[in-house]
């Protein structure tokens, strides 16, 4: 198979991440005797720094002609400690989305046992969580027209969502629960906002085509509780932009660490891969950010190809770091190990060096060799 994948690394520590991404990649290339051509392009505020622009029209086109894009983080303290900055990191992101279609993104939300103590929740609830959020991505109240008066004492931001936006995402979410434990869940404010009206409507005309599929609503904010009460009761989460960002960011504090989950966003071309974790500047160059979340990404990746082994085969190599305490600084602040150890770990666990015996002293020395 032979793929043109675009690589954004961004800001912060996503260059740093996003290049244990490419040596798992790299690995699984070798293995299956794969070609993954990449393409390095700017976004965020290193594109600012260097082209005045936070998406400039070479990335753009390139990303409009790859099989896929693998994209790190974005974000800078200089732009988010300045309210009045009219150009900002995180426009090139949004525009992204909109020049690629990328209406859909989707983000699992699985738990590890050997983490279970960093949760914020009990183990007991912790047990059997595994569930997948359907944000719609491109439509609501973040891309709605955005008005302040001229006095700056009144602002309105308009939320417009049309009856074939909610169906295509929909459609998309219904498939996937039929994979998985036959149940959606729509989360909306349909008490109090037109537009969850209208998703709840197309949501439940759309429910007579997938008869095998449980539906039921929950309104945000009860949503939000139960997410937190009872996770394990979710299996397809379906909702709007402005809630899909704030819940799949509260469901992503149940695993523990921000690091280790992944994102795709996807739609009718190119599909993105990202982490769900910031930029976290105070990290950058250190070597001691979470690489976990872009290297399971990569693996999202691979499943969009239709590699579906290798992409187990990934899960199957982090999963062990985690098991084994081979975990980065956020886990484990003592007895931790580098961001670029753990891209070699997984590397070397993809490319068939089955763990033994296992030579910490030279792990702890940035050499990975499984012996």
């Amino acid at each position: 198979m032979q793929k043109n994948i675009v690589v954004i690394e961004g800001d912060g520590i996503g260059p740093e991440v996003t290049r244990q991404a490419v040596k798992v990649l790299n690995a699984v290339a070798e293995q299956g005797g794969h070609e993954f051509n990449y393409h390095y392009c700017l976004m965020g505020a290193c594109a600012i720094d260097k082209t005045g622009t936070p998406l400039p029209d070479e990335t753009i086109e390139a990303a409009l002609n790859s099989d896929a894009i693998l994209f790190g983080a974005i974000g800078h303290p200089k732009y988010d400690n300045d309210p009045t900055a009219k150009v900002r990191p995180e426009q090139g992101l949004l525009k992204l989305r909109k020049s690629l279609q990328l209406f859909a993104n989707i983000r699992p939300v699985t738990t590890y046992p050997s983490l279970q103590h960093l949760s914020p929740l009990k183990g007991k609830i912790l047990e059997d969580v595994n569930f997948i959020i359907f944000r719609e991505l491109t439509g609501g109240i973040y891309f709605g027209k955005k008005e302040l008066n001229a006095e700056g004492t009144q602002a309105s931001d308009e939320c417009i969502y049309s009856r074939e936006e909610i169906e295509r995402i929909a459609h998309l979410a219904f498939k996937q629960a039929q994979q998985r434990r036959k149940k959606l869940t729509l989360v909306d404010k349909a008490n109090v906002l037109e537009t969850s009206r209208l998703w709840r409507k197309v949501v439940q005309d759309i429910a007579k085509q997938y008869p095998d599929v449980k539906v039921d609503f929950l309104f945000v904010d009860n949503a939000a509780m139960q997410i937190i009460l009872n996770p394990k009761q979710f299996d397809v989460i379906l909702t709007e932009n402005m809630f899909g960002d704030i819940i799949s960011d509260e469901a992503s504090v149940i695993s523990g660490s921000l690091g280790l989950l992944p994102s795709a966003s996807i739609g009718k071309g190119s599909a993105l891969f990202e982490p769900i974790h910031g930029s976290y500047p105070q990290a950058t160059g250190k070597d001691i950010a979470n690489p976990l979340g872009s290297i399971l990404s990569a693996a999202m990746l691979l499943d969009h190809f239709g590699l579906r082994t290798e992409a187990n085969k990934v899960r199957e190599a982090a999963n062990w770091t985690l098991q084994n305490g081979f975990v980065t600084k956020d886990i484990d602040p003592i007895n931790f190990y580098f961001t670029s150890t753990i891209g070699e770990l997984i590397s070397d666990y993809v490319s068939g060096k089955t763990p033994g015996d296992i030579h910490r002293d030279n792990i702890e020395l940035r050499k990975s060799t499984i012996i």
